[in-house]
């Protein structure tokens, strides 16, 4: 599904008037209606727009009713409209965009993604346009097996903890290969974190890593109490992974530059020293 082509040169939002003031000429977007009969500008060619595909995951990426919001498709937003780059917001299964970067078809991008390895042989990389808190395990509230105040590799040696991942995801540099090398013993699912919780809650498996940005909308969600699940904290997870825009090696490296000068000028991301504010 496709949410809108957004040119880069007709909408100023009042949250970039202080960047005039400091002299940064903005670009920004007017979304043209795909149902729309008559638009007073031309809309870019598809080998002009870059499609940023996206999975509804709150708060991460929410949809809007003029584009795409959350933690990291606000950001984005934010950053195509600064850089004047022509995009559109597309709805695609997280497997399948994957695929897409490999195919190295079309001017494809993909949004709030971690960085790996295998990644990065075929796809470009923004600098990062957000930065989770610590992960931590969801499990049963009932369940002493699996405890706050313990390293990974105690939860990962128990050969009594099955932990549950989801196919083709990657859990941050640390996690992945903490799981390939200590290789724990884990069940591989395909559906998403309310399934995942279903078969927490059913014992199916033990635990599964999540974002603490993720938690508290995910029990609200679902049909259990939050109170029946809780939040494990590991003493070696100790800083949260980035998320970044990831392209195709189709988009030209110019346009990557042009973000990352965007995401240098409009991107604050937290450290320990500067810790994020609640807004």
């Amino acid at each position: 599904m496709f949410v809108a082509v957004h040119r880069a040169d007709r909408f100023i939002s009042t949250r970039w008037v202080v960047a005039l003031a400091t002299g940064f000429a903005l670009s920004a977007c007017v979304g043209v209606s795909t149902l729309s009969a008559t638009v007073e500008t031309p809309t870019p060619s598809d080998d002009a727009v870059i499609t940023l595909h996206y999975n509804e995951r709150p708060p991460y990426l929410i949809t809007t009713s003029d584009g795409v919001g959350g933690l990291t498709g606000e950001p984005t937003t934010r950053i195509f409209t600064a850089s004047g780059i022509a995009y559109r917001w597309e709805q695609t299964p997280s497997k399948r965009q994957i695929y897409l970067l490999q195919q190295n078809a079309g001017q494809d991008c993909l949004v709030g993604w971690f960085k790996n390895t295998e990644r990065q042989s075929f796809a470009q990389y923004t600098l990062p346009v957000y930065r989770d808190e610590p992960q931590v395990a969801l499990a049963r509230a009932d369940n002493d097996t699996i405890l706050s105040g313990h390293a990974v590799v105690e939860a990962f040696s128990n050969p009594s903890l099955v932990l549950l991942v989801k196919d083709g995801y990657s859990y941050g540099d640390y996690l992945d290969r903490q799981i390939r090398d200590l290789n724990p013993v884990r069940t591989v699912t395909t559906i998403e974190n309310s399934g995942m919780l279903r078969m927490i809650a059913a014992g199916h498996a033990d635990y599964f890593f999540i974002a603490p940005e993720e938690v508290d909308g995910l029990l609200a969600s679902s049909e259990f109490d939050g109170h029946d699940f809780k939040a494990v904290h590991f003493t070696d997870i100790v800083s949260g992974e980035e998320r970044y825009i990831l392209c195709s090696l189709q988009v030209d490296p110019a346009i990557i530059e042009r973000l990352n000068r965007s995401i240098e000028l409009y991107v604050f991301l937290p450290t320990e020293e500067a810790p994020r504010v609640a807004q």
